[in-house]
C-alpha cells in the first residue's frame, strides 16, 4: 500500500501549491471548499483565521499541525494532498480510507502561524518562536494549540516541520531528507508508554521510506527542551511524532519531500488505526542515523592559494541560503564562504577537485567578470563565493555566487 501511495501521489496533489511560499489566503480558498467538518478555531496576532479540519469518527483522536514556523510549508502542502486523498474513491484505496476514518478522528491545523507564512519567516509577527512558547503561552497561536491539546486529548499528535537542507544522515554525504523524533518529556530522556508509542509509529514510517530514499533518513536530537511544544505535548500524555523535512538533490521547492510526507503520514495513520505499530523495538529506532552537519552546498578541495607570494592549499566550503523577495513570494540565493582549510571529513552536494588549480578573483580577470556578471570579492570567510580556478593558465571553473560553471 505505501508503494502504491507513492506512485499515485500525483493523483491527489493539490495543484494550487507548486512552491513553498504561499499565503494564508491561498490556503483559505481551498479550505472553504472542503467537504469535511471545519471551523475557525482561533485567530493569529494579526487576526488571520486559524482553521481546524476534522476527518473521521473513530475512537482514537489524532491531532496534526503544520507550519507553526511560517517558513516550514512542506508538510502543509502534504496535508492538502491528504485532504484530496480522503475526497477520492474507487481508486484502490477505499479500504485504507475506511480503516482510517472508522478507527480514527483526525484534527488538522494546516497553518498554525499564518502571520509568519505571510512573511515566509520562522517566527510569529511578534518575533516569538512559537515552538518555544509552550509554557509562557505569549502567542495567541500557541494558546490555541495548548487549548486543542487540552480539549481533544489526542492519543497521538503530529508536529510537522522543515529543517535546513544541509543536515546529513549521520557522518555521510547524504542529506537527511526526512528526519523523525519521538520527543523526550524530561531531562533524563526516559521512555514511558506514551513516548514508546511515538517511537514505534516512527519505526513504521521509516520502514516505508527507507527503500524510497535509502540512506536519507535521519533522527533529530532528543535533547529535552522544556519550552518546546513537542516535548510538552509528550509530557502532557499525547504520543508526539515529530517529522522534519530536510533537503534532497534538485528539490529546492521540496515537492519530492512533500510526496514523502504524504506517504509517511498516511502510513502512520494506517498503523495507528490497525494498532500494528506495537511490534517495533527501540533498537530499530536508534538505528536511524542522527542528524549531523557534514555537508556544504559546494566543496572545493585542494585549491592552491597564493598569499604574500607563497603557495598554500585550502579546501573551500560554500553554502547557499535563500533570501526572500520583498513580498516573500519568491527568493534569490546568496552564497557564503562558510569554511576554509582542511575539510577532508566533510562532503559537498557538489564537489570540485581543484588539485593543481589556483584560485583567482574576478578583479584579476575583468573580461570574465563582465562575461559572467560576477562581483569582485575576496575569498574570505563570510564573503560571497566568487572566484576562478585556473589550471595551466586556463580557466577551469568559474564560481559565481556559489554556482560552478565548468
Amino acid at each position: 500500500m505505501p508503494n502504491e501511495l507513492f506512485k499515485k501521489h500525483a493523483d491527489f496533489k493539490e495543484t494550487s501549491f507548486t512552491k513553498r511560499r504561499f499565503k494564508h489566503q491561498d490556503m483559505q480558498t481551498i479550505i472553504e471548499h472542503l467537504p469535511f467538518e471545519k471551523e475557525v478555531a482561533g485567530a493569529s496576532f494579526e487576526s488571520r483565521e486559524l482553521y481546524k479540519v476534522k476527518i473521521g469518527s473513530g475512537k482514537t483522536t489524532v491531532l496534526l499541525w503544520s507550519q507553526m514556523h511560517g517558513d516550514e510549508a512542506t508538510a502543509t502542502m502534504a496535508i492538502f494532498d491528504i485532504f484530496r486523498f480522503f475526497q477520492a474513491k474507487n481508486d484502490g484505496f477505499d479500504e485504507l480510507r475506511k480503516i482510517i476514518t472508522e478507527n480514527l478522528t483526525l484534527h488538522f491545523v494546516p497553518m498554525l502561524n499564518p502571520d509568519g507564512a505571510e512573511r515566509f519567516q520562522r517566527r510569529t509577527s511578534t518575533g516569538i518562536d512559537m515552538n518555544r512558547d509552550a509554557l509562557a503561552l505569549q502567542t495567541p497561536e500557541g494558546r490555541l494549540l495548548k487549548a486543542l491539546v487540552d480539549e481533544l486529548k489526542p492519543e497521538f499528535s503530529f508536529n510537522l516541520h522543515d529543517k535546513g537542507t544541509r543536515y546529513s544522515a549521520g557522518v555521510s554525504g547524504k542529506q537527511a531528507t526526512v528526519s523523525f523524533l519521538a520527543t523526550a518529556y524530561n531531562q533524563e530522556k526516559d521512555w514511558n508508554e506514551t513516548r514508546t508509542k511515538s517511537m514505534q509509529v516512527i519505526c513504521r514510517m521509516a520502514e516505508v521510506l527507507q527503500p524510497i530514499i535509502p540512506g536519507h533518513l535521519g533522527r533529530w536530537s532528543d535533547d529535552f527542551e522544556p519550552r518546546a511544544f513537542g516535548d510538552n505535548v509528550q509530557k502532557w500524555g499525547s504520543s508526539l511524532v515529530l517529522i522534519e523535512s530536510g533537503g534532497y538533490k534538485d528539490d529546492r521547492e521540496k515537492q519530492f519531500i512533500r510526496q514523502l510526507n504524504f506517504v509517511a503520514i498516511l502510513t502512520a495513520l494506517e498503523s495507528i488505526a490497525k494498532r500494528d505499530y506495537i511490534g517495533y523495538k527501540l533498537t530499530t529506532y536508534e538505528a536511524i542515523p542522527n542528524n549531523d552537519k557534514y555537508i556544504f552546498d559546494l566543496l572545493i578541495r585542494n585549491a592552491t592559494f597564493i598569499e604574500n607570494g607563497k603557495k598554500l592549499t585550502k579546501d573551500i566550503g560554500v553554502n547557499l541560503d535563500e533570501r526572500n523577495n520583498k513580498a516573500a513570494t519568491d527568493f534569490t540565493l546568496r552564497s557564503e564562504i562558510d569554511e576554509l582549510g582542511d575539510l577532508s571529513i566533510f562532503f559537498g552536494l557538489k564537489e570540485i577537485d581543484a588539485t593543481d588549480m589556483t584560485v583567482f578573483t574576478f578583479d584579476q580577470f575583468p573580461e570574465l567578470m563582465k562575461k559572467y556578471g560576477a562581483k569582485a570579492t575576496k575569498v574570505n570567510l563570510g564573503n560571497p563565493a566568487n572566484l576562478i580556478l585556473i589550471h595551466k593558465n586556463k580557466e577551469r571553473y568559474v564560481i559565481v555566487n556559489g554556482r560552478a560553471v565548468e
